[in-house]
């Protein structure tokens, strides 16, 4: 039976370490930096719209209420 220690690939770390790019890993905080940005501007000015809406919704409702009713 071997140990968990034992089964860890210890070499090929080390070699994905040694050929791993830092440039690459910038790039890859900085695009998920500006994709979040862009996620939550979405995300709020869809909540914003949605409110928005509603409050519209809700003035146009109480207009019909309020209005007398039609007589022909």
């Amino acid at each position: 039976m071997t140990s968990i220690a034992e089964r860890i690939p210890l070499d090929r770390i080390g070699q994905r370490a040694r050929h791993a790019r830092p440039g690459r890993a910038v790039l890859a905080v900085i695009a998920l930096v500006l994709f979040s940005v862009g996620w939550v501007a979405c995300k709020t000015l869809a909540a914003a719209w949605f409110a928005v809406a509603w409050c519209c919704a809700a003035v146009a409702e109480g207009w019909q209420s309020a209005r007398p009713p039609r007589t022909p």
